[in-house]
């Protein structure tokens, strides 16, 4: 986002995402503003930012996946919950600190996701959906037959420690949560701007004709699960130390079908589409939340009314955005991005 008359000299400059002395400023006071919210913000602020960056670490991978490389997956929340039950198993069973027993979460999701990414070279579109929404049955099935997982009753997780500190209060988990929000969104833009990106793009755009330039589908295409999936477990090992607990009631298909909504209102294929989607939609909900027993108080609605008010109102955000703007909040970032460029000259 250059002002008029700025212009890049450089090939380094010109692939930069932070080009500008002001730029980096914004970009650094915003860092410092996320690191000491903490300070001043409510317990209760806390919990739903903690919630909204691993929701947020979920969502990223699935644009990475579905908005860039063009492969529908509609059991991110499984692989969010295999990722959950990874970290418990590496924490509770074998012992592991939370920096190992994390990324282990992210290899598990990573495995079991690559399951449901090898039909994707047969198959697309619909029949694709389908595949990906048996991870949810899959999952299920495993987590109560597998005896390493506790069953119905679920496993808990010791609480995270550095040193001896036990990362147990919400500022420690808060921390925890955005230190590697930030990390894996740093990757993920590094990661869709790579040769990497730019295959998974010539994918989703004509597979075909990426084929005949001489990209790999079955590679891309699987690398493309892989990746949306690893995003997906390490936002599931960071989702069992915030509850301290792993259950299978925990993980729905709605929260599939949310996720695939949050880059759908922030934009599909964008990184930015997916924070800003994500920030959206959970704004909403956690608003509704917080209006629904107010309402209840007053007698103005019925007790459950306020719950199924949510989804309706969520739902109906998603519907206004693909007839309004199915493109998402990312084109009218973009198209900002041209009036400033433009400014103070209206052609």
């Amino acid at each position: 986002m250059l002002p008029c008359g700025t212009f890049a000299e450089r090939y380094e400059q010109d692939k930069a995402i932070v080009r500008t002395k002001l730029q980096w400023g914004l970009f650094i006071g915003f860092l410092v503003l996320l690191f000491v919210l903490p300070s001043f913000l409510p317990i209760r602020f806390l919990g739903m930012l903690n919630m909204t960056g691993i929701i947020l670490i979920a969502v990223v991978g699935l644009q990475i996946t579905t908005g860039y490389a063009g492969q529908i997956n509609l059991g991110q929340a499984a692989f969010l919950g295999t990722g959950a039950y990874m970290t418990a198993f590496a924490a509770t069973r074998l012992g592991l600190p939370f920096w190992l027993s994390i990324p282990i979460g992210g290899i598990g999701a990573s495995a079991f996701g690559t399951i449901f990414g090898l039909p994707a070279v047969r198959v697309k579109g619909f029949y694709l959906a389908l595949t990906t929404l048996a991870a949810t049955f899959v999952f299920y099935f495993m987590m109560l037959r597998l005896p390493w997982f506790g069953g119905e009753r679920g496993i808990g997780v010791p609480a995270a420690s550095i040193g001896g500190f036990m990362l147990t209060s919400p500022e420690s988990q808060y921390y925890l949560v955005m230190v590697t929000t930030v990390v894996m969104i740093f990757f993920a833009y590094g990661l869709v701007r790579s040769r990497i990106g730019r295959a998974f793009t010539a994918i989703r755009d004509n597979d075909n004709a990426a084929q005949i330039l001489g990209i790999n589908l079955f590679y891309y295409k699987t690398l493309a699960f892989i990746i949306g999936t690893f995003f997906a477990g390490i936002a599931g090992g960071l989702w069992a130390y915030q509850f301290r607990f792993v259950s299978f009631e925990q993980i729905s298909l709605f929260q599939s079908l949310w996720y695939i909504g949050m880059i759908i209102v922030g934009g599909m294929g964008s990184i930015l589409g997916a924070i800003l989607g994500t920030v959206l939609l959970r704004g909403a909900e956690e608003f509704i939340n917080w209006l629904g027993p107010l309402l209840q108080q007053a007698s103005v609605v019925g007790t459950g009314v306020a719950f199924a008010g949510m989804y309706i109102v969520l739902g109906g955000i998603i519907i206004l955005f693909l007839i309004v703007e199915p493109k998402g909040l990312t084109h009218q970032w973009n198209k900002f991005k041209v009036t400033y460029r433009l400014w103070p000259f209206p052609y």
